[in-house]
């Protein structure tokens, strides 16, 4: 479904079984590191993303052998650590700021020059506190502006090992640094404040790589010992954390509600969702747990559960850019008082605030904004709901905004569900089957 839609209450609760895209964290690290494995890697789960087939296109350009196999299934031909040949052309990131992150690592490590460019919303995407850390290693980065793209990469001919204290924790420019390290003679070392997320760590090992990872105070230090040889292993990519999150979310607010999600990433580091949503009250069972590629996998069920408010710390959505919208959506339908903490920018949250705030004061829910908190106070009153939500770009707050629409008394409008598609394709009939048809519509 395209175009403005309309969610409204179902004839009845959510059911059945269904599957979420895989994860958008583990799939672009997933494609990179195979590319520097021996033999052939084969990727089963990957989302159909944009961001996946620029993956893919930039790893040709750079001599690695990529092929989609089916819907989801990739078979990647690696060239090996320090095996990248130089392109012939530009390499397009698109819009993601986190892989155009990832290839500046990729390629600092290589003996090879090439440009990186991407959408007009990229090229406005300063690159200065990655490639900074990364010229450490003896790559060389010259950028428009000093900090922006298309930027020119210039890998180094002997890489060095980096050593560095990241000053706030991040994902992408730990990941970074390891995929540089890589090509480095000696131990790269990366120390981060506090935990992020570890799907980088744990396919570095799923590979073959000899990595140590040691608490130190609220943080880690992780170190990669550099120049393995990265052996080829079968990867299944599970389902998102955060996009199973919109259907659990959904079936937690609709009365009469069971609905099973399968295949779902159970990383502890992304679990600040479904941990706060427990709290709440949220009645989840988790059944199938497995590990696969390193993972923890299980199949998540939420049935129809009263929320209550609650104080959600700093930090805990971590790992889950995109969750703000949907957590406050539950909110809303919880009695008392929840206060989101610490949404100040740079945090990823802070640019979904402003349309999270109109999306709930639109359906008649009281929300305010204290200093960096998001405070919703609630009486146990039904939400009212027949408000609208401007076309936009984000498909979280989007995809929040139809999940709010399920359970409010009246419907809530959509004007362009459009952007959804980028995240969650065939999000909106998938809940509306779910749902037995008839909520969500065309509007």
């Amino acid at each position: 479904m395209l175009g403005p839609l309309r969610a409204a209450a179902p004839g009845r609760g959510l059911a059945g079984e269904i599957r979420v895209p895989g994860d958008g964290a583990i799939g672009p690290r997933a494609l990179i590191l195979a590319a520097l494995t021996v033999g052939e890697t084969r990727i089963e789960g990957l989302p159909e993303r944009d961001d996946i087939r620029r993956i893919a296109t930039a790893l040709r350009a750079l001599g690695v052998g990529v092929e989609q196999a089916g819907p989801g299934t990739w078979h990647v031909a690696g060239r090996g650590v320090g095996g990248l040949v130089e392109p012939d052309g530009i390499l397009d990131m698109g819009g993601s700021g986190a892989v155009a992150a990832l290839f500046c690592g990729l390629l600092a490590g290589h003996p090879l020059f090439a440009v990186l460019t991407g959408d007009a919303t990229l090229r406005r995407h300063a690159m200065g506190p990655v490639t900074g850390p990364l010229a450490a290693c003896g790559a060389r980065f010259t950028a428009r502006g000093g900090a922006f793209l298309p930027l020119a990469v210039e890998g180094a001919r002997l890489a060095l090992p980096l050593e560095h204290r990241l000053p706030v924790a991040s994902a992408t420019l730990k990941s970074a640094l390891l995929l540089a390290g890589l090509c480095a003679r000696g131990v790269t070392r990366v120390e981060e404040p506090a935990p992020s997320h570890d799907h980088t760590e744990t396919l570095l090992r799923h590979f073959g790589a000899r990595l140590r990872v040691v608490p130190e105070g609220a943080g880690r230090v992780i170190e990669l010992e550099g120049q393995p040889e990265l052996a080829a292993a079968p990867v299944s990519v599970p389902g998102d954390p955060l996009l199973a999150g919109f259907p659990l979310v959904a079936a937690l607010l609709v009365p009469g509600s069971r609905l099973t999600v399968r295949g779902v990433g159970l990383n502890p580091l992304r679990n600040g969702l479904l941990a706060t949503l427990r709290e709440m009250g949220a009645e989840f069972a988790v059944a199938n747990e497995r590990i696969e590629a390193g993972e923890p996998v299980g199949d998540v069920t939420a049935t129809y559960s009263p929320l209550r408010g609650v104080d959600v710390p700093a930090g805990r959505l971590r790992g889950l850019g995109g969750a703000l919208p949907l957590l406050a959506v539950a909110a809303a339908f919880a009695k008392g008082t929840s206060r989101i903490r610490g949404l100040a920018a740079p945090r990823e949250e802070s640019a979904r605030l402003p349309a999270t705030i109109a999306l709930l004061a639109a359906q008649g829910v009281a929300v305010e904004r204290e200093g960096d908190d998001l405070v919703i106070r609630r009486d146990g009153a039904p939400v009212p709901g027949g408000g609208a939500m401007a076309a936009g770009t984000d498909p979280c707050s989007a995809m929040s905004a139809l999940v709010l629409g399920l359970a409010a008394e009246r419907p809530v409008t959509l004007e362009d569900g459009a952007c959804i598609e980028t995240a969650f394709p065939a999000f909106a009939g998938l809940m509306d089957r779910v749902a037995g048809g008839g909520a969500i519509t065309p509007a």
